[in-house]
């Protein structure tokens, strides 16, 4: 079992389903109080990641928390750049990148107050590889790598780290509308022939939340069956 702080609190995003509920179960299961955010039924909070004003309350209303995980997330268009429209681009980018932001700059203060915590934000291979026909998703989530490295640089002394994750192709119901002939190249390119799981997702998440971890902050983990090559 992993270690996690006496009354740890982790807050989840994307939590109704997938590698969110994975994450809240293993979590949980470590005694853990989990709270999961969605704009899913089945969450603990009603929450749209891209609306400040919520976000916000929820802060004001659970007030910190110990664990950030930023699960919520969107494949958006699986089609040529050139046939993607503005607005399919834009809100691939809300829900993926400044969903990540705005759930940072909420809860971030009150980690560092405290003087520990854990952030681990969800990438992609997509974000080091670039997948053909998901041009908003890959440079989305290559966006919030930036992020990550950025933010764990800027509070490295504080007690509070920020890692993410990039998993290769999942199955989850985040990829159930996702075109298959995307998926089938994915697991080509993955040595071990298959997709991941949501569970060994949430496995490298835990360990990254828990106090084992203490001298990794703005790295990025892959979780790709042996796809990643750097």
């Amino acid at each position: 079992m992993q270690s996690y702080p006496e009354g740890a609190v982790a807050l989840i995003t994307g939590g109704a389903s997938g590698i969110g509920a994975a994450c809240s179960k293993l979590l949980s299961d470590n005694g853990v109080r989990t709270i999961t955010a969605d704009i899913a039924e089945g969450a603990d909070e009603r929450l749209d990641v891209t609306d400040p004003a919520a976000v916000g309350e929820l802060r004001a209303r659970i007030g910190k928390v110990d664990i950030l995980i930023n699960s919520a997330g969107i494949v958006g268009p699986s089609a040529p750049l050139v046939d993607v429209s503005l607005a399919d681009w834009q809100r691939t980018f809300r829900i993926n990148v400044e969903g990540t932001f705005l759930m940072c700059r909420a809860f971030v203060p009150g980690m560092a107050a405290s003087g520990w915590g854990r952030i681990v934000n969800l990438a992609s291979i997509a974000a080091k590889d670039g997948n053909p026909n998901q041009s908003a998703y890959s440079a989305s989530k290559a966006a919030v790598i930036a992020l990550t490295k950025s933010l764990g640089k800027e509070i490295a002394t504080t007690g509070v780290l920020v890692n993410a994750v990039a998993p290769a192709a999942v199955e989850s119901p985040m990829n159930a509308g996702t075109d298959p002939a995307i998926l089938a190249r994915s697991q080509s390119l993955t040595p071990m022939s298959r997709m991941g799981k949501s569970d060994e997702i949430a496995e490298l998440i835990g360990w990254l939340s828990s106090t084992a971890v203490s001298y990794s902050t703005g790295a990025v983990y892959d979780a790709s069956g042996g796809r990643a090559t750097y």
